[in-house]
């Protein structure tokens, strides 16, 4: 039975699902471990895709919904950026189990009135779980925590834009005013917001990127000239080898699967680089077709269990291989690329105990995979997080972009770089402009088109917008979208700083912790969804999103708004300028009434977007500009792609310590919690586990089984602590660990970020188990004036 058929029999299969609402907060002790899966999707992702999506729908809407997801006359997924085939090379249903679960979360039938306000004290509020808070329903007015209340209570629309202009309007400097951004707004939103931002005066624009793949556009920018990957989904179709490093796409980017399956339909051999095995790149069973339900397809033909921050051993020891073989393009590397000569020296005396000790594999494990790429003409490295999160992230990617231009697989058909981004539209946020670093250009085409002068000093990203709210500087906060208490590190330490703001705004559809950790003053700003109807202006109005691949398209909704209260993004916004900017020269109002207006504009102003609006209209829409993929072109100082030379290091971890990770569950979408089952890992009923070798628990005195504390240990001395987890015997290096985030992001210290990008360092945590009681401090610890407030990148242990 195909996933079409599936939908079909939806009304007499599934009419009396359950409702997903849940009366109770989690409770643990529900926790109930198995066997992890060797295999992901097939006909248990069909049931469970459906089950969730008609439970919290109902049947019609969610045929009317998800049968529009990622067409080409419907509207984009929010989840994942995982770029859509061509048009007429669509499946009818062209969605996944967790893209299902995304568009249920945001069309659920579930309300969230004034009357749950006046029930729920914001203090009842912050004793709720991430889990519990999202599954209350979607709120539907404005809501606002007047200084020294209890409770929310309503706002009208202009009140609350009077109420927001007040505070922006008397501010010291808009210096003084943070805008952040997460990834699902859409490129209109995210243009006016920046329009905004900057028209004010600031440049003090965060965005989830900061959190997620900035160590990506570092790294790209810098070795090739543009901080997007090169290669479009057909390239992966016709690579013949594709490395998935630091990634999980079973969960994370599910329908990526469905490409792995054609290249290896095509011949392609694949190579999976992650500390665990995960079971995406097992084997993946295909629910569109009869083979995927049952037998599936085997993906990986390489699994390298890599020691957590060791990757950049891995990738150094892979270009000495190749140099020492001769398996180079001497071509590509003479005509444009710089480095080369000095690189060949630097990789000469490689210390492959070093390469052994960074990465926990066997130099024949590594000499595997070296082969695979010699012998590969055409070559795809995929990474996200597991690369990024890392105090040598820009390292470690520039080595990976080392081994592909020692291959010449950049501008080469079915061959490339991709980093592949975690949420819908993050890479569109940035191209529109949301960027604490601009880059001049960018500001001198606002001045032009719009007739007034941006400010040009460097604003704060995401950590420094943290530590500025920690330190007095920062007194109005607003959020487009995003859950950024709940997906920041530190948590203490964040919570304690957002609580020093005047003012906080979240632009949002749903509960999330953010609502409850508040400044003297909070709005609740109810939008739209991406998967609603948008009439501003009286018009059918609809929006456009970038892929992982700078692929633009339309995107509008189907379903009936689940309140008439709601407003888009781009009306917020607009409203708020009309409300804060009397005498703007910005065509606001034209603007929010009719939004070919704003993409007349980003033609304008935003690079490779001319004929903006004429380009989305083409079905499937258009491709980015990307000078190394199109025309071998690099604009970096030297004008060729850069060959660096970095340091081997090697992660010296005390003894009785362990390295740590955060991960998502399988049933999560960044700080958005579906349900409480990570099936593929054997997670039942419950989040607060750690993942631990069976020997390494026997080592530290420990049963599989038993409840710790965690602790995490950073130069600051800072006693920060996440409590009542459950030790989960798993396979994976020894020394390493994982736990699921938002519970182990207080375990992140503020000051422990990657060099060059500053993003916070997630997956290279040294961490500690204590039994319950012993270890001191509260959950979260940290503290508000922890650090000096630098951007401190050094790590928290020797670096042999």
């Amino acid at each position: 039975m195909t996933l079409l058929d599936a939908l079909r029999d939806v009304p007499t299969r599934l009419r009396n699902a359950a409702r997903q609402v849940p009366t109770d907060d989690i409770d643990e002790r529900d926790l109930d471990i198995d066997s992890s899966a060797h295999a992901a999707a097939g006909a248990t992702a069909v049931t469970v895709a459906l089950r969730r999506a008609v439970g919290q729908m109902g049947v019609r809407r969610t045929g009317s919904a998800l049968l529009r997801l990622n067409q080409v006359d419907g509207f984009d997924c929010q989840g994942c950026a995982w770029p859509d085939p061509a048009p007429g090379h669509r499946h009818t249903a062209e969605f996944c189990e967790n893209g299902a679960k995304a568009v249920a979360e945001e069309a659920t039938k579930e309300l969230l009135d004034r009357e749950f306000f006046a029930t729920h004290s914001v203090a009842d509020l912050s004793d709720r779980s991430e889990f519990w808070l999202g599954k209350q329903g979607r709120i539907t007015e404005p809501m606002v925590l007047r200084p020294g209340a209890t409770h929310y209570t309503p706002i009208s629309w202009d009140d609350a834009f009077a109420t927001m202009a007040g505070h922006l309007t008397g501010l010291a400097s808009p210096d003084e005013a943070v805008f952040y951004t997460s990834g699902k707004a859409s490129n209109e939103a995210a243009f006016t917001f920046q329009l905004f931002a900057r028209e004010l005066g600031t440049n003090n624009l965060p965005d989830c990127s900061n959190m997620c793949h900035e160590s990506s556009g570092s790294a790209l920018t810098e070795t090739i000239g543009i901080g997007k990957g090169s290669v479009s989904l057909d390239d992966v179709h016709r690579a013949k080898l594709i490395v998935v490093v630091g990634q999980n796409p079973g969960t994370n980017h599910p329908r990526m699967l469905s490409a792995l399956e054609e290249a290896k339909a095509n011949g392609a051999r694949i190579i999976s680089v992650n500390p665990l095995e995960e079971a995406g790149l097992v084997r993946f069973k295909n629910p569109q077709h009869a083979k995927g339900l049952t037998v599936g397809t085997a993906l990986a033909d390489l699994h390298l269990p890599v020691r957590l921050n060791g990757d950049l051993a891995l990738f150094q020891a892979i270009g000495h291989l190749l140099v020492e073989w001769d398996a180079l393009d001497h071509d590509f590397l003479s005509r444009y690329t710089t480095g080369f000569t000095e690189y060949v020296a630097h990789v000469a005396d490689l210390d492959w105990d070093k390469v052994e000790a960074s990465t926990g594999l066997s130099r024949e494990q590594v000499t595997e995979a070296a082969r695979m790429f010699a012998d590969s003409p055409a070559t795809v490295t995929c990474w996200a997080m597991g690369i990024t999160q890392h105090h040598n992230a820009v390292a470690t990617i520039k080595e990976i972009v080392n081994v592909a231009l020692l291959r010449g697989d950049i501008g080469k058909p079915g061959a490339g770089l991709c980093p592949v981004r975690g949420h819908s539209n993050v890479q569109g946020d940035r191209t529109m402009g949301i960027w604490e670093r601009v880059p001049d250009h960018f500001l001198d085409a606002i001045r032009d088109e719009f007739g007034f002068e941006p400010p040009r000093e460097h604003g704060y990203d995401t950590v420094n917008a943290i530590r500025a709210l920690r330190d007095g500087k920062v007194k109005v906060f607003m959020a487009l979208g995003g859950n950024f208490v709940g997906a920041t590190p530190d948590t203490d330490a964040t919570e304690a700083a957002m609580r020093q703001a005047d003012l906080t705004v979240h632009v949002s559809t749903k509960l999330n912790r953010s609502h409850v950790v508040h400044g003297r003053e909070a709005l609740i700003l109810p939008a739209l969804g991406r998967s609603e109807k948008d009439l501003t202006g009286g018009i059918v109005q609809r929006v456009t999103v970038e892929d992982s691949m700078s692929a633009v398209h339309a995107s509008h909704g189907p379903l009936e708004p689940a309140s008439p209260h709601l407003r888009s993004e781009v009306d917020i916004i607009c409203s708020l300028a009309l409300a804060t900017l009397p005498d703007s020269t910005v065509p606001w109002a034209a603007m929010r009434a009719d939004y070919r207006e704003i993409r007349r504009r980003i033609a304008r102003v935003v690079p490779g977007c001319a004929s903006y609006d004429d380009k989305v209209e083409q079905p499937g829409g258009f491709v980015l500009p990307h000078p190394p993929r199109d025309n071998r072109i690099f604009e970096t100082d030297s004008g060729r792609a850069v060959i660096t030379s970095t340091p081997l290091e090697v992660l010296d971890v005390p003894p009785g310590r362990l390295l740590l990770q955060t991960l998502r569950s399988h049933d999560q979408f960044n700080t958005t919690i579906y349900g409480l089952d990570d099936r593929y890992r054997g997670v039942k009923g419950g989040r607060r586990v750690v993942f631990v070798h069976p020997a390494d628990i026997d080592e530290l005195g420990f049963r599989d089984g038993d409840q710790i504390d965690l602790v995490s240990e950073w130069e600051d001395d800072v006693s920060r602590i996440a409590r009542d987890f459950r030790i989960v015997s798993y396979d994976q290096p020894r020394g390493c660990a994982a736990a699921y985030y938002p519970e182990a992001n207080p375990l992140v210290p503020l000051d422990s970020t990657a060099d060059k990008s500053n993003q916070p360092v997630y997956k290279s945590l040294v961490v500690r188990l204590e039994r319950p009681g012993t270890a001191t401090g509260g959950d979260g610890g940290g503290s508000a004036d922890q650090g000096s407030g630098s951007s401190r990148t050094d790590t928290p242990h020797h670096m042999a």
